[in-house]
């Protein structure tokens, strides 16, 4: 075999050669950590498929091994076999499965791959030019180096998802198992939807994506359109899966009913009842995207308070998607609704029952405190308690979830006895005046109108003396070097300094706000570099923002607020230029390329609303 590279491992390393096989475990076992157009694999014992064991006995015709050692040698008994499944994202195969033949070198440091593709009938097929082995090898300086040796390279077939690039390989996926072998990462922890056949979970995904992408071009909400959806059909896969799965197991053929309590935009609930589940969601707040869904989607604009009122006991599964201080509760409400009643939830921000979440050891992060304060409240509450890591966009994607009990359905005041002392025993707000009826007294729901703190709600009049204020403040920095003719874009302030220039009364009005100036400042975009239109603000500097300097952007960008795009002929322009109204010298743009109107008489708007919103800019 042909070496292909080398990549030296971290200096001083301590974890060789033992962190070599747990990095080597983890592209063995995940390599959808680093080969995003895989969904998983499924690994088996070499033994137990009669094809993988034939093509091991007659490995050694393809001579595989790097230096002296060989298959046929006396070490046999060192060689480790294992055959890998490849689960693709999107499945290009149709019915042949893309398999690979693993064999561990123990005393050699090496591990070899051999891929093979298994049709439905008939022999497997040995993809001979794809063959390549990993190698942990030791340098005179003391240091380890990891080698890519590769049988061929002129003939290197790929696709990309069970056959990568050879030069991936090189460049991306042998540095990282290098990092991976210093920092001895292992793959003993909870792995991906660990708790459902992946095969399946791939197949329904690429389906519900086909059937809900299109729910991206119509999104009304201010939320990340790709972001929430994409999720969500992700999170509807999981536990469409996971239902599916238990109605086998128990022999059932009925869907789980559900409540998603703390439901938000409510596509989770619209993607569940359309695969036939019957449920509902609640909300304190309604959303835009509520309408669009239609009639076979229940979705309920109620504040929710735990307490006798929202108990479910008809109801199979309560859900708790990113649901806020509703997520302690969950576990509780489905313990108390019935025996059979289960949960599932998907915890975000840190919340406890009655007050915010106070963290009790500084060596965990916040996030995995709370994820076992969930878990901890769960097994209070009676349930046998499951972790699972969902493949969401998302940072928080740790989900946990109870299907059985750890008591007798007769040994229920017990059980709710101790539910109580644990909830009392946790920390209260400083105002004990919420609402909820007996054991959830003192809950406090969120409000159901959000307050909005941007700066948005400030007077006209007072953003307009901010902005003049700080603008003129820029203009009379001006550099004794320009040249008579060129346009003043004058100085630069830091943001303290910009404080300083404004009245204490005014500073004060600000505070309110989340963000105060900076967040006022990025409103006024057309005045502002990088924070508004004729200001900007990068690295805490704010300096006056010159349009000329700003650059086409694809569709994409502009529909995601990136940047400006150039004005079309024809556009209507409902804001007048600022630089036109107060800079000395006017704008840097002709009328034409400018996006705001120069004069009265370029102002254009196109309904009543809008035109009674631009007047009041005049």
């Amino acid at each position: 075999m042909l070496q292909v590279c080398e990549v030296k491992c971290p200096a001083e390393c301590q974890s060789l050669p033992g962190g070599f096989w747990s990095a080597v475990d983890v592209w063995i076992e995940k390599p959808h950590v680093v080969n995003k157009r895989i969904c998983g694999v499924q690994v088996t014992d070499c033994e137990e498929e009669e094809e993988a064991a034939a093509l091991l006995r007659s490995l050694p015709q393809w001579d595989v091994t790097v230096g002296s050692r060989h298959p046929r040698d006396t070490h046999r008994t060192c060689l480790t076999s294992q055959v890998r499944t490849f689960i693709p994202k999107v499945n290009i195969y149709g019915t042949r499965k893309q398999k690979e033949l693993v064999v561990k070198d123990l005393d050699g440091l090496q591990v070899t791959f051999v891929p093979f593709e298994q049709p439905e009938a008939g022999q497997p097929s040995v993809k001979k030019d794809n063959v390549y082995a990993i190698k942990l090898c030791p340098l005179d300086s003391g240091r380890w180096a990891l080698q890519l040796h590769a049988r061929t390279a002129e003939t290197w077939h790929s696709d990309g998802v069970a056959y990568p690039k050879l030069p991936w390989l090189a460049g991306d996926l042998l540095p990282k198992l290098a990092r991976w072998a210093a920092a001895c990462k292992s793959s003993e922890r909870a792995d991906t939807l660990s708790l459902l056949p992946v095969e399946k979970y791939s197949l329904v995904y690429q389906r519900l994506k086909d059937k809900y992408k299109a729910m991206v071009k119509v999104w009304p909400e201010v939320t990340d359109p790709e972001k929430f959806v994409y999720e969500d059909v992700a999170i509807a896969t999981y536990l469409l899966v996971l239902w599916s799965e238990e109605r086998a197991e128990l022999g059932a053929e009925a869907r789980q009913s559900f409540v998603d309590l703390g439901c938000g935009n409510g596509l989770l609930v619209h993607i569940l009842a359309n695969e036939g589940h019957p449920g509902k969601g609640i909300d304190v707040r309604k959303r835009k995207i509520w309408d669009t869904y239609g009639p076979y989607t229940v979705l309920q604009e109620q504040a929710i308070t735990p307490g006798e009122s929202f108990l479910f006991p008809e109801t199979d599964w309560l859900i708790g998607n990113h649901s806020d201080e509703l997520t302690p509760w969950i576990p509780v409400m489905a313990a108390r609704s019935s025996y059979s009643c289960r949960y599932f939830v998907l915890p975000c921000c840190f919340f406890d029952f009655f007050a915010k979440y106070r963290r009790r050891h500084s060596q965990k992060s916040q996030y995995e405190e709370y994820i076992q304060f969930v878990g901890e409240v769960s097994r209070v509450s009676g349930f046998r308690t499951q972790e699972d890591r969902l493949r969401i966009p998302s940072t928080k994607r740790v989900c946990l979830m109870g299907r059985t009990r750890t008591y007798e359905a007769c040994d229920e005041a017990r059980a709710e006895a101790r539910r109580a002392a644990y909830i009392q025993s946790r920390p209260t707000a400083s105002e004990s005046d919420g609402a909820g009826d007996g054991w959830g007294s003192g809950f406090r729901p969120r409000e159901r109108v959000e307050a909005v703190r941007n700066c948005t709600g400030l007077s006209r009049d007072l953003v307009d003396r901010v902005v003049l204020r700080v603008a003129e403040a820029l203009l009379g920095m001006a550099d004794d070097r320009r040249s008579p003719g060129d346009w003043n874009r004058g100085g630069s302030l830091s943001l303290g300094q910009v404080a300083a220039l404004l009245r204490h009364d005014t500073l004060k009005r600000l505070k309110n706000e989340c963000g105060g100036l900076q967040t006022l400042l990025k409103n006024q975009h057309q005045v502002f570099r990088g924070v508004s239109i004729c200001l900007l603000v990068e690295g805490g500097q704010v300096r006056i923002r010159d349009w000329r300097e700003a650059k086409p952007c694809p569709p994409l960008a502009v529909r995601h607020g990136k940047r400006r795009a150039p004005v079309s002929p024809g556009a209507l322009k409902t804001r007048q230029c600022w630089f036109d109204r107060h800079h000395p010298q006017g704008c840097p743009l002709l009328a034409e390329k400018c996006t705001f109107a120069h004069g009265l008489d370029e102002l254009r708007v196109s309904s009543g609303p809008a035109r009674k919103k631009a007047n009041e800019h005049l």
